[in-house]
């Protein structure tokens, strides 16, 4: 078992813990396998009805993709491969065949902010930041399917603002938009009803839940677009590499828009 994921059987709920909070459960590529891989095998049989995700530490859901992996990016199939990855981990979440709970406490960003979106319910404390702030940070961009995603989430006008300003949702936003169904006072009361929710989820009839998720997943999914020059003009660019290390080295990045 990956460290960085801690899974554990609470009656009859699997809890996943993103398990790096000196990092702000940045994602490393062994936590997306890892999380995918738990999706993709979470039992049917009977024993488990639910899954809760949320992250270790106080302070972050998952604030995104570790960018120190994006130093060995040299070439546009190293971009469209990370896409395709993170691509897979998202539908391994959306094809889970138990009810999926995201329980947001603090950052939920980037690549945890694409997790929380493909769960089937999100609940998050008082202290939720959602969004993608990587018109500000990194300078690359989102697949066209993960787009698609989160526009039918909080609609499309409001996703463009959040992505071209870089601004962070709040709770109170989040519920108002219907991004999270409840928002709870704090990290404890939120824990709470993730627990009392996946119990409560997790009684109900296991194929009318199965088989509302598939469909509902038939319906919403975009039709393949192709996006790989996108990917490519963001991730080879020089301002990408611009923004990484300037994130990493703690200043404001320059812009070239090259």
């Amino acid at each position: 078992m990956n460290d960085e994921l801690l899974q554990e059987v609470r009656g009859r709920t699997l809890w996943l813990t993103f398990n790096r909070p000196q990092a702000r459960n940045a994602l490393t590529f062994a936590m997306y396998g890892a999380l995918a891989e738990a999706c993709r095998t979470a039992p049917t049989d009977g024993s488990i009805g639910a899954v809760v995700i949320h992250g270790a530490g106080g302070k972050a859901f998952a604030a995104g993709t570790d960018m120190t992996q994006f130093r060995a990016f040299e070439t546009a199939e190293d971009a469209a491969e990370y896409e395709m990855k993170i691509e897979t981990v998202l539908e391994a979440v959306e094809r889970c065949p138990l009810p999926t709970i995201a329980a947001i406490h603090g950052a939920c960003t980037g690549g945890g902010a694409s997790i929380a979106a493909v769960c089937d319910i999100r609940i998050a404390s008082a202290r939720l930041k959602f969004g993608f702030p990587i018109a500000r940070t990194l300078g690359n961009c989102l697949a066209a399917a993960n787009l698609a995603r989160l526009a039918g989430l909080v609609g499309p006008g409001r996703l463009r603002e959040m992505i071209f300003t870089a601004r962070l949702m709040e709770a109170d936003e989040a519920r108002h938009v219907g991004l999270v169904t409840e928002v709870l006072a704090d990290e404890a009361a939120l824990l709470s009803r993730a627990e009392e929710l996946a119990d409560h989820v997790g009684a109900m009839a296991p194929l009318t839940l199965r088989a509302t998720k598939e469909a509902m997943r038939r319906t919403q999914s975009a039709s393949r677009i192709d996006d790989s020059d996108l990917i490519e003009m963001c991730y080879m660019s020089r301002d990408f590499r611009e923004g990484m290390e300037a994130f990493l080295g703690k200043r404001a990045p320059e812009w070239s828009g090259t």
